[in-house]
């Protein structure tokens, strides 16, 4: 038996996402156990190069019905229908009471630092079909965007987060737009909110500030960081009773699967980790409630950066962490790029 569906068997609350909307990828997930998907615009960038075939008629036929369109429309138009067609393929297993069957969309990186913006466009992703869910940064306008978002309905995905004090924030953030939908009388049962913590990018930004300052620390350590952040935060919603579900992301190596196997969670995985976890023979147990070990949380307290991560940082230093403005940018990036795929088919030469 492939492992992700061994371990779905055995573990059915901890569940597994595709991390992409590939509607080849996410049909070998589904195959194996997965329960939804997510995207940003890097993975619609990839997609798209990687399929281009199954969308350039798309795009032409697009472009023709809208001929005053901008590029940006355009893409705009092509990241909404991957999701919708990911939706789709979901919807047979949706259910909205416990928050199996939903795709996330992601708002436009470059309103990351415009609370309004991130909410308007949340609200309308949240029309596309109902199994949507709603990636917003974990922003100091994020988390302000978090609770309206709650408030009026929306299922948010926090990602470009990175930490146990932002996950700590977006639970909080969640909370208060379910309180004022309490007060209100309105419906929270079909409310599914996720936080994401992207473990192998703090370990990778880690890994950089250590070398860049010429500390030492052992590398064992540095595979580390993510998951002890993870478990941190987990332990810390399960203590509070929030409605967010952790959500894990960004994967590396086997670790950041394994030592989540057993918790009440979510992992968003590759299909390029997927298929060598699923042909491997480690052993599928629950590991969720281990600790990670106090020597390599020792060994990273050496560096600023995981301090920040694992015990304190203030809403308005998300916007100045590191791992935060990298990602930012390079999601930024990825949307240019995909944004020059569309150029192509509007401007030839």
């Amino acid at each position: 038996m492939d492992k992700l569906l061994e371990m779905t068997q055995k573990f059915p609350m901890t569940r597994y996402w595709n991390d992409s909307c590939s509607i080849k990828e996410l049909t070998y997930a589904l195959e194996r156990g997965a329960v939804g998907a997510t995207t940003n615009p890097v993975i619609v960038k990839g997609v798209l190069e990687k399929e281009l075939d199954s969308y350039k008629d798309y795009i032409t036929q697009l472009i023709k019905d809208n001929p005053t369109e901008s590029e940006d429309g355009i893409a705009w138009m092509v990241i909404e229908k991957m999701a919708v067609d990911g939706a789709k393929l979901l919807e047979p297993i949706f259910d909205p009471t416990i928050g199996t069957g939903r795709i996330s969309i992601q708002t436009n990186t470059k309103y990351f630092n415009n609370a309004e913006k991130l909410i308007e466009q949340a609200v309308y992703f949240n029309t596309l079909a109902p199994n949507m869910q709603v990636k917003a940064p974990t922003t100091s306008a994020g988390i302000k965007a978090f609770e309206e978002m709650t408030y009026r309905g929306v299922s948010i995905n926090a990602t470009v987060s990175f930490s146990a004090t932002q996950a700590i924030a977006v639970g909080e953030a969640v909370e208060r737009g379910l309180k004022r939908r309490e007060a209100e009388g309105l419906d929270n049962s079909e409310i599914n909110p996720v936080c994401t913590i992207m473990v192998g990018r703090l370990d990778d930004w880690l890994r950089e500030a250590a070398e860049k300052k010429n500390i030492s620390v052992d590398p064992c350590a540095l595979h580390y960081a993510g998951i002890a952040c993870v478990k941190r935060a987990y332990k810390i919603y399960n203590e509070r009773g929030y409605k967010t579900k952790m959500l894990s992301a960004a994967y590396r190596t086997p670790l950041q699967w394994l030592e989540f196997i057993g918790g009440d969670m979510i992992m968003t995985i590759p299909y390029k980790n997927q298929v060598p976890f699923n042909g491997s023979d480690f052993e599928i147990k629950a590991r969720m409630d281990h600790e990670v070990d106090p020597y390599y949380i020792k060994e990273l307290r050496k560096l600023p950066d995981f301090v920040k991560a694992y015990d304190e940082m203030s809403v308005e230093e998300f916007d100045t962490f590191g791992p935060v403005n990298k990602t930012l940018d390079q999601f930024a990036g990825g949307y240019d790029d995909l944004v020059k795929i569309i150029r192509k088919f509007m401007i030839k030469f």
